[in-house]
């Protein structure tokens, strides 16, 4: 969230810097002035957001990007099977969800739209990839946490 709410500010500056043709029949000052504070915005709430985070202390997600990305369909197969009960069904709606809303023509902000067209899109992807990244990282540990060595399930 940090680094989106950066580039979200910094697409703004680079408007108000740069553009003077307008944007979807907005000026190039006005799309410049909302997306900083927008931007802004989303930086702190992702700084607070880490923070808390650091601040529970609690066991983090595991592994690197290859491992937790290997780690997707066996988390699917445990929460399909109802072995993996720590994936609110909520996440994985939200997840549809976001794939949904990438893959739609419709869209919150056209894609004609220079440059804030395809923040909205981009905005989801991060989430989506993030989220599944920590889900994934979270399953690692969960896997790791209750192997059973009877069968010979060693850690990932």
């Amino acid at each position: 969230m940090v680094v989106f709410g950066s580039f979200i500010s910094l697409a703004g500056l680079l408007i108000l810097l740069f553009r003077t043709a307008s944007l979807g029949g907005l000026s190039p000052a006005v799309v410049g002035w909302v997306m900083i504070p927008l931007g802004l915005v989303f930086t702190v709430l992702g700084v607070l957001r880490n923070r808390r985070k650091r601040a529970q202390n609690g066991p983090g997600p595991v592994g690197n990007p290859i491992q937790r990305a290997k780690a997707l369909p066996r988390l699917w197969k445990a929460w399909r099977g109802g072995k993996y009960p720590e994936l609110p069904r909520s996440q994985v709606v939200l997840w549809v969800v976001s794939l949904v809303y990438l893959v739609s023509p419709i869209d919150i902000l056209p894609e004609f739209l220079p440059v804030i067209g395809v923040t909205d899109d981009a905005g989801v992807l991060v989430w989506l990839l993030s989220s599944l990244s920590i889900a994934s990282g979270s399953f690692l540990r969960w896997e790791k946490d209750h192997r059973d060595p009877s069968r010979g399930i060693e850690a990932p």
